[in-house]
């Protein structure tokens, strides 16, 4: 007697996305692409396996990410240290040096996806999850900052959103990093009673991360801590305030949060999140910034370049809680039949449907005309089109309205076969 085999299960923090619920996801990359196409940007794909020295170099050996989070192994064929990317950036970067993609002229260039971290799952938090991407290169002024803010408003606008802010900060040179972070560690020293485990880790590695602490016995301390924003010098402090004055001319509304940084070490300048109280303690939709010195540190000549990163779980989140998005129904004709000879109409009619541009489901099977209306009434169907051996004897269909859009309809009528692609094109 063989043995019962044991129920596989997805792997936690891996969720399966079901048909009702991706029919949310194909709406939003749907929108999200119509989006990026009127600020002409463009989509790249690059490999879900990369280098773990891409990540390591680009993002920072002693951040949270490459400690704690990727997904790394070695190539058993060759040796090779590889990773799961646990982000966009740094591949997409990595793609525009390898091509020479910025030889002649400057890129803005998207990616939708998955990423991978190990983390503890948690709402809005997964181990795969997904993001959009959208990434600004080559380009210098505080003008592309500030379009990258206005045109995510724009994307809230368009999804109904109301309840996100956005936040900003400028994080300098590295010049004015090192001569604030020389401060910002003698500051932490001179309150280290105050440090938990991991601040004291992190004080002399990345002490900027210190500061974006929820401890709340460590709040006095990080607010009274020096600002960055006081070490900038004078470029860097116009830079940022072209980037306010234009979301003022946008009208977009903002505050400044000296607190604010990014958890990946390639930022500079500008950085922003937009942030919501509707998602529990995962409350940041989007984050982004300028991050100049990025192709550089990789390899390429010195480009600056600017992007962010929403969270598309997180975003449907709010989408779902907002009602911006409704079931979508599996089809607009459900055809109906009582016998072999009809369903093999029934399919012919079927394809001469789609030929129009209906969505169609034909009956799988035989079944009572009661048990497949039920299923018809269940698909989302506007119309059920009905082909009984007497309808196909006189070469006619009969048709229901399952959910009339015109209240003057009658509910069922029958129309001869050759005119009822027609006549449907006019009424669906």
């Amino acid at each position: 007697m063989s043995q019962s085999f044991k129920k596989v299960h997805a792997i936690t923090g891996m969720k399966d996305i079901l048909p009702d619920g991706s029919a949310h996801w194909e709406h939003l990359e749907e929108t999200v692409r119509q989006w990026l196409a009127a600020y002409g940007y463009r989509n790249m794909r690059t490999p879900v396996l990369e280098h773990t020295r891409l990540f390591t170099r680009g993002i920072g050996e002693v951040t949270d990410i490459v400690e704690k989070e990727m997904y790394s192994f070695t190539d058993a064929l060759n040796g090779e240290h590889l990773t799961m990317r646990p982000e966009f950036t740094a591949g997409m970067v990595r793609a525009t040096i390898e091509h020479n993609l910025l030889y002649d002229r400057p890129q803005r260039v998207y990616a939708l996806g998955p990423v991978f971290r190990h983390e503890k799952p948690q709402r809005g938090r997964y181990r795969q999850f997904h993001q959009i991407d959208v990434e600004a290169l080559g380009m210098a002024g505080p003008d592309i900052d500030a379009e990258m803010i206005v045109m995510l408003a724009r994307l809230w606008k368009m999804l109904g959103l109301a309840d996100i802010r956005l936040e900003l900060n400028s994080l300098g040179q590295a010049d004015e990093r090192r001569a604030h972070r020389e401060a910002l560690v003698r500051h932490l020293e001179q309150h280290i009673e105050v440090l938990d485990d991991e601040a004291r880790r992190r004080m002399h590695t990345n002490p900027l991360r210190v500061l974006d602490t929820k401890n709340p016995a460590m709040q006095e301390m990080a607010n009274s801590a020096p600002r960055l924003f006081d070490f900038l010098g004078e470029a860097s402090r116009a830079h940022f305030q072209g980037v306010c004055k234009r979301l003022d001319d946008a009208g977009i509304a903002y505050t400044l949060n000296p607190r604010l940084v990014r958890g990946l070490d390639y930022y500079n300048l500008t950085v922003f999140e937009w942030v919501t109280d509707r998602l529990g303690a995962q409350g940041t939709v989007c984050g982004g910034g300028r991050y100049d010195g990025l192709v550089e540190l990789l390899g390429g000549k010195p480009a600056p370049a600017v992007g962010f990163a929403i969270g598309v779980e997180r975003l449907l989140d709010l989408c779902d809680q907002s009602g911006a998005f409704q079931a979508a129904p599996e089809c607009q004709v459900y055809l109906v039949h009582q016998s072999e000879e009809t369903q093999r109409e029934a399919a012919t009619l079927a394809e001469k449907l789609r030929d129009a541009g209906f969505k169609v489901i034909v009956h799988p099977g035989s079944a009572s005309f009661k048990s497949q209306f039920k299923r018809a009434d269940a698909s989302g169907a506007q119309v059920a089109v009905i082909l009984g051996e007497d309808e196909l004897r006189n070469r006619q269909a009969s048709i229901k309205w399952l959910r009339q859009a015109d209240d003057t309809q009658a509910q069922q009528e029958t129309l001869p076969l050759e005119s009822l692609v027609d006549e449907l094109k006019q009424k669906v």
